[in-house]
């Protein structure tokens, strides 16, 4: 025990918070290798937390930067085998120990919460994916070496399917994150060339301009995720699947995105979505643009 709570009570507190928050993937599901889904529920928790540090509550941004700052040093000392007597850090220490995990990959998520602190705009596409490269990068990497994998190559592919659902997730919630947060994640350089301020945005104009605008994000896109999908045709067994699915998932939100007459609208799959999804996933090849 570290404190007053047992590592399989940090596990179980983990789990039961990454079951509790919504997720347009999913998160330590039934899919994964039994072997794994506890040690992504850990990372989950943690990127959570911070993420919760970094968004909720009314903190001004100094008091979530020190409190983002604060979590970083409670990283390094659980890591370090200092005390520890959050369960998130508890299961987190032995998770990294167990698997001989990156800790700089932790921290590179760390950073991109203190990006969402104090960047609100992105002047092009290399700083929007620069922004993918600490915010969702990380956790595929970590599900990888979890796995045993430390192969550049499929770290490369693993990069440009993070990616590619991140920037999914910002496309799908343009006016939340506008809306409740005051963030832009398209290019303003593209936005302009474009005729595309913040009040179309705010106003949420789904004119012919900002169609065009959407169409080149929705094509970049595609062509990310495409060229990191044999990734998941490389990997065998139930990972394999669920990356294959979850591929396959970020592209059909791209096929309803590209589909809906409403840009800021929300869209949601179906059943037939899902059988799609399976079947495509069970092919003998990857998808390709």
């Amino acid at each position: 025990m570290r404190g007053e709570i047992s590592v399989d009570q940090a596990y179980s507190d983990c789990l039961a918070k990454a079951r509790r928050h919504y997720e347009n993937f999913p998160v330590a599901s039934n899919l994964l290798p039994k072997r794994l889904r506890l040690p992504v529920a850990v990372i989950y928790a943690f990127a959570r937390t911070a993420d919760d540090i970094a968004d909720e509550g009314d903190a001004d941004p100094e008091e979530r930067l020190q409190a983002l700052n604060d979590y970083a040093r409670a990283l390094d000392d659980c890591l370090d085998d200092g005390p520890a007597d959050e369960p998130v850090f508890i299961a987190l220490a032995d998770v990294v120990k167990e698997h001989d995990l990156d800790r700089t990959l932790l921290h590179d998520l760390l950073r991109a919460f203190r990006m969402d602190v104090t960047k609100y705009r992105y002047a092009n596409f290399a700083e929007v994916l620069n922004y993918c490269r600490f915010s969702a990068n990380p956790v595929g990497r970590l599900l990888l070496q979890l796995d045993g994998h430390r192969d550049p190559g499929l770290m490369a592919q693993s990069d440009a399917i993070c990616s590619a659902l991140q920037l999914i997730n910002f496309y799908q919630d343009l006016a939340q994150d506008y809306d409740e947060n005051d963030r832009i994640y398209l290019p303003q350089d593209e936005m302009h060339a474009h005729g595309i301020d913040d009040e179309q945005i705010a106003d949420r104009r789904s004119g012919p301009a900002m169609r065009k605008l959407m169409a080149l994000q929705f094509e970049r896109c595609r062509e990310l995720m495409c060229s990191g999908a044999p990734l998941a045709w490389r990997l065998k067994g139930r990972l394999g699947l669920e990356i294959r699915l979850t591929v396959m998932g970020g592209l059909r939100v791209l096929d309803r995105l590209e589909g809906q007459t409403d840009l800021f609208s929300r869209p949601r799959l179906r059943s037939g979505d899902y059988v799609w999804m399976l079947w495509r996933a069970l092919m003998p090849s990857p998808p390709r643009v």
